[in-house]
């Protein structure tokens, strides 16, 4: 399928917009920014992190090893980067991973209604190389959860993997020239190359309310679901054991938008306490088609995730509207633009900038108008608008979420004005100085993208490279490396997510270029009888300066709604955007500088230590 651009409401006063999205913001600013949340793991909180609702706890001896490579994570990012090792015949490799078994926030992320919100064709990885298709556009987590274990499977990563193993710390042995890395478990895993692949959703946070340990009820967050306490499994949605239950939802983001149907078609009441309403857009999900699966043609899946990220991150594409492949909510803005200026070759950058807002604004006034026609009160219709520019909070899709508000058994709290709620007591919440009793709060809070400190983010207790040399306080201020993936100072470790690399729209295409990579490195060193690699200091500072010279200014974050995008609006760290520095030039011209580096054969900027 493809389409051209949307029909948005063109009857629309960009200014008078623009000042109600400023007041919107300001009344949510906070000073505290990212420390309004509450840190879970380090035995802070273990039940919302640590704790395992899917597995027992692992009970074993302790493994005192030799091995070639550890890779710390079994989600998409381990895995691709345990299947890029495998192809490159590096054959010595373990993950660790703390959940009990590969599939990251796939194997976490367990509750009723969990769906791929990216296109699966473009999200979901290796989809060629596993001669598998998804079921549909958006397809359940069940399914996803299962084709992580396929690639564990097919690139035979369970052997040697341990889970239900949490790392403690990460160090640096001069002396043997390897990785020392000890576990909850006390193993003592001795490896020439690390890989960290902990994923920036791998870890929960809470919101620091007032007594929030105070409630007497019962409570967990999204990501460690509670099937014992609401009735249902993965499979069975029928969340029967709550319907004697007050359930309150904290949280209105990705998570909420799936989960709020469900609790309120079973709870006696549900209660949302939401500070910033997300845009939630309708949601086509046809299953896959047959006859479509089978004339795609080799590379089918590149080719997709380009045109994809042509429109979901291109802020002016050069691809005509008419050839968007996915016709994706998370295009809208990128095929409408691009219908604008094709044919326009000399337009100034100030001309694409006041197209890029327009289309921006008008497909933002569609969605609020859509609540409008959905919503049948009035004041809860109000308060579920989205007042905010496009990517500001991630979009979302549903037929089922505003249709709740509907129910008589669920109530929409705004909290905005209050910037949150104000306190939790024995026997619920505060919101706008009034008690809300509930039996249950479910924390849709979301996790530690964007967290300062990263340690605090990887909770790991220490990560010490040559010399004692901290990796947090080596990137305390800012990252410091060469192409994302590693950092001097810590010989034969790498780094995969939001450093200082590109960026695709689709997630895993990162993971996918990274692997690749870091397995080509890993594999030429052992070909060169090289013991470990390192950036040289200059190669890692010329690529640090390369990417802050081409950062564009932080005026869009800047404008945006406090969320998790721009740093919760600056408050104590300043804006920023929550997923790294990314190098501007953009995925694909990265991808060529690293293709072009590995085609040189010289290693350029890496010291090969024998």
């Amino acid at each position: 399928m493809r389409c051209g651009p949307s029909v948005t409401p063109k009857d629309i006063d960009l200014q008078a917009l623009r000042d109600k999205y400023a007041q919107e913001r300001d009344k949510r600013l906070r000073k505290d920014g990212t420390a309004q949340y509450i840190h879970t793991g380090g035995g802070e909180d273990p039940d919302f992190w640590e704790n395992d609702p899917h597995m027992p706890p692992v009970v074993r001896d302790p493994i005192v090893d030799d091995v070639e490579v550890v890779v710390i994570g079994g989600g998409f990012a381990g895995l691709l980067a345990g299947a890029h090792l495998k192809k490159a015949g590096v054959d010595d490799v373990r993950i660790i991973e703390m959940g009990g078994d590969f599939g990251g926030v796939w194997y976490w992320n367990r509750y009723p209604g969990i769906q791929c919100d990216n296109e699966s064709y473009c999200y979901i990885p290796l989809l060629e190389e596993l001669n598998y298709m998804p079921s549909k556009r958006f397809p359940d987590g069940v399914e996803i959860y299962q084709h992580c274990r396929n690639i564990g499977t097919h690139f035979g990563l369970y052997e040697g993997a341990l889970f239900g193993t949490m790392i403690r710390a990460i160090r640096w042995n001069e002396a043997t020239q390897r990785w020392t890395i000890t576990t909850n478990h006390d193993d003592e895993l001795r490896a020439r190359y690390v890989v960290m692949a902990t994923g920036p959703w791998s870890k929960p946070k809470l919101p620091g309310i007032a007594g929030l340990h105070s409630f007497k009820g019962h409570a967990f967050h999204s990501a460690r679901w509670d099937y014992d306490y609401t009735g249902g499994n993965t499979t069975d949605t029928t969340l029967d054991k709550l319907a004697d239950k007050r359930v309150a939802v904290i949280g209105t983001g990705a998570t909420a938008i799936q989960i709020v149907p469900y609790l309120g078609r079973y709870a006696r009441h549900l209660t949302v306490f939401q500070r910033t309403p997300s845009a939630v857009d309708a949601r086509r999900n046809p299953p896959t088609d047959p006859e479509w699966a089978a004339s795609l043609k080799p590379g089918w899946q590149k080719e997709r995730q380009a045109n994809f990220h042509a429109f979901a991150s291109d802020p002016f594409p050069s691809i005509p509207a008419t050839e968007d492949i996915s016709c994706d909510f998370f295009t809208e803005v990128g095929r409408n633009v691009s219908a604008r200026i094709n044919g326009h070759a000399n337009l100034s950058t100030d001309d694409l900038a006041a197209i890029r807002e327009e289309e921006d604004y008008g497909v933002m006034e569609r969605i609020r108008r859509r609540v409008d026609d959905i919503v049948e009160d009035p004041a809860t219709a109000e308060a579920l608008k989205p007042y905010y520019r496009y990517m500001c909070k991630r979009p979302c899709s549903s037929n089922d979420y505003l249709e709740t508000f509907n129910r008589s058994n669920v109530t929409l709290v705004d909290v905005s004005g209050s910037k949150g709620v104000e306190r939790v007591t024995e026997k619920g919440l505060i919101a706008n100085d009034q008690e809300h009793e509930v039996d249950c709060i479910i924390f849709a809070s979301g996790f530690e993208i964007s967290a300062q400190d990263q340690k605090v983010a990887s909770g790991i207790e220490a990560i010490d490279g040559r010399d004692g040399l901290s990796l947090y306080d080596h990137w305390r201020d800012g990252f410091r490396t060469l192409h994302g993936m590693t950092s001097h100072g810590f010989p034969g470790m790498f780094f995969t997510g939001y450093t200082q690399g590109g960026g695709n729209a689709s997630v895993t295409a990162n993971y996918v270029q990274q692997g690749e990579h870091i397995a080509y490195i890993i594999a030429e060193a052992r070909v060169r009888g090289a013991t470990t690699v390192e950036p040289t200091v200059e190669a890692q500072d010329d690529w640090v300066r390369t990417v802050h010279e081409l950062a564009p200014p932080n005026t869009f974050l800047e404008q945006c709604t406090p969320g998790y995008y721009n740093n919760e609006g600056g408050g104590n760290g300043g804006i920023r955007a929550a997923i790294g520095e990314r190098y501007a030039a953009g995925f694909y011209a990265f991808d060529k500088l690293l293709d072009d580096w590995r085609n040189e054969g010289q290693m350029v900027g890496m010291r090969l230590i024998k």
